[in-house]
């Protein structure tokens, strides 16, 4: 019984489920000039939001620039097509000032 109204309390106060589960397996990287696209979608429910990184060699080390957005979908193989499309944009918009700061990793 206490489990029942724990449950009942919970949907109504936004407990029991972190807001953000760790990202579903990651897709094979993909290469959009001279960087690399890993697209890792983010589980929520019966959801995937869309999220990866993107990274780029510079002077031999790797350079990371993680990125998640709000736009979820109800197939993971959407999630995928969708993050490489934005990382694809994000990579076009920004050129080389992406990763021109000199800052290993950092969110896009």
């Amino acid at each position: 019984m206490a489990s029942f109204l724990s449950n009942i309390f919970s949907a109504f106060t936004g407990g029991g489920k972190p807001a953000a589960e760790a990202p579903v397996k990651e897709a094979e990287p993909q290469v959009h000039g001279d960087c690399r696209i890993i697209a890792a979608p983010m589980k929520e429910g019966n959801q995937y939001r869309l999220a990866g990184r993107i990274e780029k060699d510079v002077n031999g080390e790797v350079f990371t620039r993680t990125f998640v957005r709000a736009d979820m979908f109800t197939s993971m193989d959407d999630a995928v097509e969708y993050t490489v499309r934005k990382a694809r944009q994000i990579i076009d918009q920004n050129g080389p000032s992406l990763f021109g700061d000199g800052e290993k990793s950092r969110s896009a």
